[in-house]
């Protein structure tokens, strides 16, 4: 399965990173209408239209401020300052245990979102006034280098690699912290063992 051109590609075929691209089984087509209004919101807010790690990304004078994406239970906008937000709505969450700096917006239909369009968009321009500051988010240092164990499946399973990098940053960080943790060595090889599948599918160690 290529990867999308463009955002148009990806709303059409999905991200292309599991073997649901192209078909209705992609979980890119349960949130068409969702996705697409959210789409209309940040062109609205003037943000430059890209795509990266093969999902929408948007910027602002070339500085990323957020992706969209679509998951299995919801869609969401992800901002990856969104730490420094002030959220005063309350409706910005972590995406899993290990972010520090990323915070997304979760939606389930295009009703609610209606409901809070004018947050979003708040939310959007904050966000762009964040990035243009230079503020930088307080985040922890974590070593990013691939563990052994890992790089010998990689040499196993050459396109266990591929796959892998084909990954957004935030995941390949979940998957090494996570896979780096446990003291065993068997330990270590059972986590990469259980969790090759989903790599395989684009999906962070915490996806469903």
């Amino acid at each position: 399965m290529m990867k999308p051109a463009n955002v148009d590609a990806y709303l059409e075929d999905g991200c292309g990173r599991c073997q649901f691209g192209g078909t209705p089984q992609c979980k890119v087509h349960r949130w068409t209408e969702p996705l697409q209004r959210l789409r209309a919101i940040l062109h609205d807010c003037r943000l430059t239209e890209e795509i990266k790690w093969s999902i929408p990304c948007y910027t602002y004078q070339g500085k990323n401020i957020l992706i969209l994406a679509a998951f299995r239970e919801y869609c969401a906008i992800s901002f990856f300052k969104g730490s420094l937000l002030q959220d005063k709505h309350r409706i910005l969450e972590r995406q899993g245990e290990n972010s520090q700096s990323a915070r997304i917006m979760r939606f389930y239909g295009t009703e609610e979102l209606s409901k809070v369009e004018e947050w979003i968009r708040d939310y959007i321009f904050e966000a762009i006034e964040v990035e243009m500051s230079g503020l930088k988010p307080d985040v922890k240092k974590v070593d990013l280098s691939i563990p052994d164990e890992l790089q010998q499946r990689f040499s196993d399973m050459p396109d266990l690699q591929s796959a892998f990098e084909a990954l957004t940053p935030g995941r390949q960080k979940a998957y090494i912290m996570f896979f780096s943790a446990p003291k065993q060595l068997a330990t270590r090889y059972a986590r990469i063992d259980k969790l090759i599948p989903k790599i395989f599918q684009g999906k962070g160690p915490q996806e469903y």
